[in-house]
């Protein structure tokens, strides 16, 4: 269906009938436009130019941010005017943030006196807070108000408001007292008053809350919209549904980047410029890089104990590869747990506790069947020689060691991170791999050094 619509599409393009183009765009879905927008990227500031002005605003709102700016650079004059007027302050806001100093002022002066302080005024606060999510366009009443009233209120102040799915109620003052959802102002009795119905249970967010903390409040609570207060619970605006699933995606995605050990990419994988990519990866390979070359040093250290018997030296994969695979599991496992909610710093010790009782039950699980292999080869090989059972328990005790100690890092990393107020995600797993692949080697050769000094060392 959407190659048969990008062929119909092309065939007009060709034909340069610019009306009948504009007919059969303002009857396609807005997400088939998105579509077109994808697969004919030369077209797309005609696509925004063709269409009427409202479905343009509701397709270029859904575009990622470098389609958005490759559009707004080639559109009309007149088109941009429109455009930038009638898009909702918050996705507003969200362009406006992402934009250059200079673009953001050439376009911020198309916009109305009022529309223009209120952009200034969101744009006010904190990058990656509530306030820079939050629209001003919501349906407001007195608490004193009859229900007649209310309605009527929603029927001239409705049409302008992100959702009239919750209705809030506010004192003179502009304080935030209650949210009432629209089912229950439609159901009560006309000449109730509103302040009836308020059962003072508001949930709200603070304007300066950081944007995650709103994904979680969202998360742990069934609404379309919350209400965004200042630090005197005066309402300033709300924040719906719509963004904070934008917003939990642009995050998942960041966080599976730096879990994988890279910047975050700023635009799609298959846009992204070659040099633009390298340079997103490049930091953390560097970093990486220099902390495997600690693995060199640490091996040096133990070179005379290798040299005496070197088939230690056949299981060093064996034993790094078991440690970095606990610990990136063990880090993968809380990163997404802090994620969700799940489980906060304060839990430190309750987490230590599992993970030292999980490292445990993996580390001898993993022993054990490194202690087998070693045991069936010798039964039937001389490749270990007369002290098998030594280098088998060598092997079996130190994977323990190594796989409790990964599941500890691994752990434990993104609860200091985020202590310290970093983001825990930067505790990826290659950069957990990398420190217990070092510390592995020392734990696998003072166990080696333990069992068989005075006979292989």
């Amino acid at each position: 269906m959407e190659e048969m619509i990008v062929e119909e599409v092309v065939e007009l393009l060709e034909q340069a009938d610019d009306a009948q183009l504009k007919d059969y765009l303002d009857n396609l879905n807005i997400s088939d436009v998105e579509h077109l927008i994808d697969e004919l990227p030369e077209h797309a500031v005609k696509f925004i130019d063709t269409l009427a002005v409202n479905r343009a605003v509701n397709v270029f709102r859904i575009l990622d941010f470098p389609t958005q700016e490759r559009i707004l650079k080639k559109l009309p004059g007149t088109k941009l005017a429109e455009l930038i007027n009638l898009l909702p302050p918050d996705d507003r806001t969200a362009l406006f943030s992402e934009l250059k100093g200079d673009a953001v002022k050439k376009l911020i002066i198309l916009l109305p006196a009022a529309d223009r302080l209120e952009a200034l005024s969101l744009l006010g606060y904190k990058e990656n807070s509530v306030g820079r999510l939050m629209t001003p366009d919501y349906v407001a009443v007195k608490t004193h108000w009859t229900i007649a009233r209310v309605i009527e209120h929603i029927r001239w102040y409705g049409k302008n408001s992100e959702t009239i799915d919750v209705i809030y109620v506010i004192d003179d003052d502009g304080v935030l007292l209650d949210d009432i959802r629209i089912r229950e102002v439609l159901l009560a009795d006309p000449q109730s008053k509103i302040g009836d119905l308020a059962d003072n249970r508001t949930i709200a967010l603070n304007a300066n809350d950081p944007q995650e903390e709103a994904i979680n409040v969202f998360r742990m609570n069934n609404r379309v919209a919350l209400p965004v207060v200042d630090d005197s619970n005066v309402l300033l605006g709300i924040v719906t549904v719509d963004d904070i699933l934008w917003l939990a995606n642009e995050e998942y995605t960041e966080d599976i980047h730096k879990i994988g050990g890279t910047q975050a990419l700023d635009e799609p994988y298959l846009d992204m410029p070659l040099l633009g990519l390298v340079k997103k990866r490049i930091g953390w390979l560097v970093v990486l890089f220099l902390g495997e070359m600690l693995t060199a040093t640490a091996m040096a250290h133990f070179q005379e104990d290798i040299e005496k018997a070197v088939i230690l030296a056949m299981f060093v994969p064996l034993i790094i590869s078991s440690g970095g695979n606990s610990g990136s599991q063990a880090s993968t496992l809380i990163i997404q747990a802090m994620a969700l909610g799940e489980i906060t710093v304060s839990d430190w010790w309750r987490i230590m506790r599992r993970e030292i009782q999980s490292g445990l039950l993996l580390g001898v699980a993993l022993g054990a069947i490194g202690f087998l292999r070693i045991f069936a080869w010798a039964q039937f090989t001389d490749i270990y020689g007369p002290h098998w059972l030594l280098i088998g328990l060598t092997v079996g005790v130190a994977l323990v060691g190594v796989v409790l100690w990964g599941s500890l890092s691994g752990s434990m990393l993104p609860l200091v991170l985020k202590r310290l107020g970093a983001d825990p995600a930067t505790s990826s797993a290659p950069f957990v791999a990398t420190l217990v692949d070092v510390t592995g080697l020392i734990i696998y050769f003072s166990v080696a050094v333990m069992f068989l000094k005075d006979v292989l060392l």
